[in-house]
């Protein structure tokens, strides 16, 4: 095929349809066809399905498209749920000048008025003039990298920080690694943590509050996860800023990096968590992990 954009189909909502209970279901054969558009079906899940080796399956769907001759751009078709893990999973390793562009939809293929097919649209005319990893949603065109779901049903539900990106990755898959979430509240204590730590995790990231405190109850846990081994990322739960180590009284984020952790400056869990998967699949120092986040 001459010059074209490569459209990747995983499933999500953008690829369901409404049994006659109402209920959501992605369907193989979306029987796209756009000019200048090769079509290939890698899944058909629900992203909330995903796990990590679907992600390098979708990475390596994403390469394979850019190998083959004519192919100008990517396109991605992926549910909303987790699209912001994927995409970053793809910015992490992607080296090409070629974009590549994720797209999805919040209405099935069978609504009366469905918002896939002006984002397919959108994401394909992305695909033939932008460069780096992207999200075209809802009339937006954001970055990869900082990019979160701010509304469950919102026909523009994504927004982005805008993050720089780093140099890319050298790929090493990730499947097999555990990396688990915590989110710290008010009167949180270790438990969790040393439950992932006893589930074999290589690596935890606390969803913690502000700018990133906690107790300190948790700062003793985190500190005995780290000498274990495991590395700690500390994020938050507030949508947009910067994290900040600056606070002590022994459950602070001063505290916590005293204790080993590191602070993710303007990544959030979903993110941070594809981030530090990758990086132990790379067997990152800790200096290595350290730059990345920071």
């Amino acid at each position: 095929m001459s010059d074209h954009v490569a459209l990747l189909t995983t499933g999500g909502t953008i690829a369901s349809r409404r049994d006659e209970h109402g209920v959501s279901r992605p369907v193989a054969g979306l029987g796209i066809d756009v000019d200048g558009v090769e079509v290939r079906e890698v899944m058909s899940k629900d992203s909330s399905a995903l796990d990590f080796a679907d992600l390098d399956t979708i990475r390596t769907a994403v390469v394979d498209a850019l190998v083959g001759d004519g192919c100008i751009g990517v396109v991605v078709l992926h549910g909303t749920d987790t699209m912001e893990e994927s995409a970053l999973y793809v910015d992490l390793f992607h080296g090409d000048e070629r974009p590549v562009v994720f797209t999805g939809a919040q209405r099935t293929a069978d609504h009366p008025d469905p918002d896939g097919p002006s984002n397919i649209a959108a994401a394909v005319a992305a695909a033939r003039s932008e460069r780096g990893v992207l999200i075209a949603f809802g009339g937006r065109l954001l970055p990869a990298r900082g990019a979160i779901k701010k509304h469950t049903t919102g026909l523009d539900a994504f927004r982005s920080a805008a993050l720089p990106r780093p140099k890319p990755l050298r790929w090493t898959p990730i499947a097999g690694v555990r990396v688990d979430i915590v989110a710290l509240y008010p009167g949180a204590d270790g438990v969790q943590i040393d439950a992932c730590v006893d589930a074999g995790a290589s690596g935890i990231v606390l969803e913690a509050t502000g700018s990133g405190n906690t107790n300190a109850r948790v700062v003793r846990a985190v500190r005995e996860a780290v000498a274990a081994g495991v590395h700690v990322v500390v994020t938050t739960r507030v949508p947009f800023g910067e994290t900040s180590p600056s606070y002590g009284g022994g459950g602070g984020g001063h505290d916590l990096v005293d204790a080993g952790a590191v602070f993710s400056r303007e990544l959030r869990a979903g993110q941070s968590r594809i981030q530090l998967a990758a990086l132990i699949a790379a067997k990152a120092t800790d200096v290595t992990v350290q730059h990345s986040f920071s």
